[in-house]
């Protein structure tokens, strides 16, 4: 028998003739032919004309060139049948074979489908015959019929419990469904597990605590080998003990409630309120170990399990994402996961009510800690201008360290900070060429103070530009590197075009505060930037 993957085949239809071949095979050694002959009795020698009609289209066949001839006849070849096919070759380079009644019959052993298709105008006569074209599924819908019937058989059984059932391959699956709410107090059934611990994996431990333990709607899937036994107590039609089962339970949520107020309570060291956070319930429930509550709270999806020991450590599971949130939302957030890292007494409420209590382990690390401290003042840093500029977008979670340092530069100017720009290290004026004492004064070698004012001080971040509006830029001494060269040409009269570089004295930066903010003239001491990594400007 062949199958898709054994090459190319092709049935050839001979009513115009098939040059020798009922079915060909392509395969990469080459083509095979196969040759049909209807004769149930064989072809001895005395039925010559049997013979002539295979040599025939062995000939024939021969046309095309196969590497392989095959002879298939619904009979059991006698020895002088075998031989005279082995003779047909005479010489030529062909491999010469027979598919004959046992090689038939083996084959339709493997695939009955086949066989089954074959035979089934047969079958129909037959069914006909003694009315029982149904229990053959010959119609259309008899098939959908006979699984109704078979429902409707399965419902009468019992008066309180029913199986309903699919069929996937070769297995099938029994569902077991209560007919009325009542069914587990008027006829409870009891499942007994008994497993080999030895065999259970450190994952589907703490997967069955959670089902099992705090009532998680969490599927659990016990393979074979972890399973030695399950005994099912019941009804006589149900009880019976099966060993090394596959066992899926997924425990059912209690859907009442959800979306009713849930208030997580954190507790400093001393028992008093540390930080309150609101949400939305989710789920609720319930095991032998303690009570489970699934919640949304600003957009982290938490999975709290609480012990009824007070005394024992509570568990949770959560996860959040940032991904196209304002800055505002996002440090909500990651207020949350700052708490829950550093752990703590805690205390669930809901809709007012006592849902539980615990105390979460902590799990924060040096690095945790300063990577979320990290994001949270380039989020503050963020918020603080979207508000000035009313600009409002999710917050960009990549950005590079000019985007960062220009951003943090924005708020402090924002509010009302004079900063040491990081960037700024000199700057480049071009002379008009007017010579008068302003200009004569600048060009002195002695450190100069100076302002300038750009009408706008933008800052880009995610591709979005923002600005935060006029600023003054100053220094209290600066000198300008070809001072004396830039004066010469002004008094000669080259000055036009002239470029001169003015640099803070003693290597410090250029200073900056936006405009406006400082009209009562306290000092403008520069406020650090407090940036982590980044080496504070002079």
């Amino acid at each position: 028998m062949f199958d898709g993957s054994s090459g190319r085949v092709i049935a050839v239809n001979g009513r115009g003739g098939d040059g020798g071949i009922d079915v060909q095979v392509t395969t990469d050694a080459g083509l095979r032919i196969f040759q049909l002959k209807y004769f149930p009795d064989g072809f001895p020698g005395s039925l010559k004309s049997r013979r002539t009609a295979i040599k025939k289209s062995f000939k024939r066949a021969m046309q095309h060139e196969p590497v392989e001839w095959t002879l298939v006849v619904p009979c059991t070849l006698t020895t002088s049948e075998r031989t005279f096919v082995n003779n047909l070759p005479n010489g030529q380079p062909v491999t010469v074979s027979v598919l004959d009644r046992t090689g038939l019959d083996g084959g339709f052993a493997e695939h009955a489908d086949l066989e089954a298709s074959f035979t089934r105008d047969q079958l129909r006569e037959a069914a006909r015959d003694f009315n029982q074209e149904q229990a053959l599924l010959l119609g259309g819908n008899d098939l959908v019929d006979r699984v109704r019937a078979l429902g409707r058989r399965a419902d009468n059984i019992d008066a309180d419990w029913t199986w309903d059932f699919a069929r996937r391959g070769k297995s099938v699956i029994r569902t077991l469904r209560a007919k009325h709410p009542l069914a587990h107090e008027v006829s409870p059934i009891m499942l007994r597990v008994t497993g080999r611990t030895d065999a259970m994996s450190t994952d589907l431990t703490a997967a069955i605590t959670r089902t099992l333990g705090f009532g998680i709607a969490e599927e659990v899937i016990l393979p074979p080998a972890a399973v030695e036994s399950l005994t099912i107590d019941g009804p006589a039609w149900l009880s019976e003990t099966v060993t090394s089962p596959m066992l899926v339970w997924k425990p059912v949520p209690t859907a009442a409630g959800a979306g009713t107020p849930v208030e997580v309570t954190f507790l400093d060291t001393g028992g008093a309120v540390a930080a309150r956070y609101a949400g939305r319930l989710n789920t609720i429930g319930s095991g032998g170990l303690g009570a489970s509550i699934d919640a949304d709270i600003y957009g982290a999806r938490l999975q709290m399990m609480l012990p009824f020991d007070n005394t024992a450590a509570a568990t949770l599971r959560y996860s959040f994402d940032l991904e196209g949130r304002e800055p505002a939302e996002a440090i909500k957030i990651l207020r949350l996961h700052q708490r829950l890292l550093r752990g703590g007494d805690l205390r669930v409420t809901v809709n007012g009510q006592h849902g539980g209590s615990g105390m979460l382990p902590s799990t924060e690390t040096a690095d945790d800690m300063r990577q979320v401290e990290r994001l949270l003042l380039y989020l503050a840093d963020l918020d603080v201008v979207q508000r000035h500029c009313e600009a409002y977008f999710p917050a960009p979670l990549t950005y590079t360290a000019q985007e960062r340092v220009d951003l943090r530069v924005a708020r402090l100017l924002i509010e009302g900070r004079c900063v040491a720009h990081p960037y700024a290290r000199t700057l480049t004026l071009t002379l008009n060429g007017q010579d008068d004492p302003t200009a004569r004064r600048l060009l002195s070698v002695e450190p100069q103070a100076l302002r300038i004012s750009p009408p706008g001080h933008e800052v880009t971040i995610g591709g979005r530009t923002l600005d935060i509006g006029p600023v003054h830029l100053f220094h209290t001494r600066l000198t300008i590197e070809n001072a004396r060269e830039a004066f010469a040409a002004l008094r000669n009269g080259q000055g036009a075009g002239k470029k001169i570089v003015l640099r803070p004295d003693h290597g410090e930066h250029f200073r900056v505060f936006l405009a406006g903010s400082n009209d009562h003239g306290q000092p403008l001491a520069p406020t650090p930037l407090g940036l982590d990594g980044l080496t504070e400007p002079r």
